[in-house]
């Protein structure tokens, strides 16, 4: 059963409500769809049906036929089929996309969290600990993704340290604009809201207890999404977002609220390390030697900046670790360069045997020639 959205959505060929306009009108005719009637988005994923907002309201619909797999943000045409009037007849290619890899250790595959957003909103409390390799990966993949990332700074009321975060925050995520705010009080809402124009989408990202569903509110200027306590002892918060879920603003943007992420494994995301590390893989590429270790080879340009304090040891080390990660994963999911990468590994521990044993040879040559020389002398 349909719920009518407001009339002035019933004229515009899309749920204008949810951030249809100009740009995704744009997009729907380079994307045509022989029989399709409708056009949607996918306002929330539930277990086996889509929340689909169109021009004539929103409903809950059956996954497409062609078993294609929908999130949260997805623009699809809709149409009559032998199903039923309403169905959902195809899914746009996505302009945006956020990943991330899936929680188990050995996967090589990607979860996509959210699809067709603009900015990719970090929260950052401050009434916790500021965790610097998450706030790393979470940047890595907010660039990768291709939209802009924007770090949220939350609570700002509740902690006297304020101030230390914000500048540790702002160094951490060189290149990308801080927002402060206080939800409760309203600081920096309309400063947040500058960034995110009519029309355009933006999805939120943090932990549990985040601040998350109190800034949504704050934002929409009613009590749209439920908050809960958080626990003083870990900053733990109960979960009181389930769903990923589109929410429209006043002002004509939509908001995503996402359930707070414990972790961020990066997939496939090379070009957002490069974005979110540019200064790091300039030093590498700096080097003296094209092969450079970056360890104790002369003219390593990444130890000289390392010696001298303009790089961070810490961020040297958390760029290393993402490499290495993105490297494994790319292992898994390519046979070639697998079978290449135990190759070489292979090849090393050959050479490394044959040095050994080079080496024993040739001391046990010398104690042998020692022992003769000791018994030439005895005699």
């Amino acid at each position: 059963m349909y719920n009518p959205l407001p009339s002035t959505a019933a004229t515009s060929g899309g749920p204008i409500n949810y951030g249809y306009g100009p740009r995704a009108a744009a997009h729907f005719e380079d994307n045509p769809l022989p029989g399709a009637t409708g056009r949607g988005r996918v306002i929330r994923v539930d277990r086996t049906l889509l929340l689909v907002a169109s021009e004539e309201g929103t409903a809950h619909l059956p996954y497409p036929l062609t078993g294609e797999t929908a999130v949260t943000g997805d623009w699809v045409w809709t149409g009559p089929n032998r199903a039923g009037p309403h169905q959902i007849l195809g899914i746009l290619p996505r302009l945006t996309e956020l990943s991330r890899k899936r929680a188990f250790e050995d996967s090589s595959e990607a979860q996509v969290l959210a699809a067709n957003m603009d900015v990719v909103g970090v929260v950052v409390p401050v009434d916790r600990p500021l965790t610097h390799n998450r706030l790393e990966r979470t940047l890595v993949a907010a660039w990768d993704s291709g939209a802009t990332p924007l770090v949220i700074i939350t609570k700002a009321d509740l902690a006297d340290v304020a101030d230390d975060v914000v500048g540790k925050v702002i160094l951490q995520a060189a290149g990308v604009e801080v927002v402060t705010t206080s939800a409760e009080d309203g600081d920096g809402i309309d400063a947040l809201l500058s960034h995110l124009p009519g029309g355009r989408t933006i999805v939120l990202l943090g932990p549990s207890g985040a601040g998350k569903s109190t800034l949504i509110n704050a934002l929409a200027g009613s009590q749209v999404q439920h908050t809960g306590e958080v626990r003083s002892g870990d900053f733990k918060g109960k979960h009181t977002t389930t769903a990923r879920e589109l929410v429209p603003l006043p002002n004509g943007a939509v908001l995503m609220d996402t359930p707070g992420v414990r972790g961020f494994g990066l997939f496939d995301a090379a070009d957002g390390l490069g974005e979110m590390f540019g200064d790091v893989a300039e030093l590498a590429g700096s080097c003296r030697f094209a092969d450079c270790a970056h360890r104790t080879e002369p003219g390593c340009a990444v130890q000289a900046a390392l010696a001298d304090g303009s790089l961070a040891e810490r961020r040297w080390l958390s760029y290393g670790k993402m490499q290495r990660e993105l490297a494994a994963l790319a292992r898994r999911s390519d046979v070639a360069a697998q079978r290449a990468y135990y190759r070489e590994w292979h090849q090393k521990v050959v050479s490394a045997g044959t040095s050994q044993r080079s080496a024993e040879r040739g001391l046990a040559e010398k104690q042998e020639r020692s022992g003769g020389k000791n018994r030439r002398g005895r005699r």
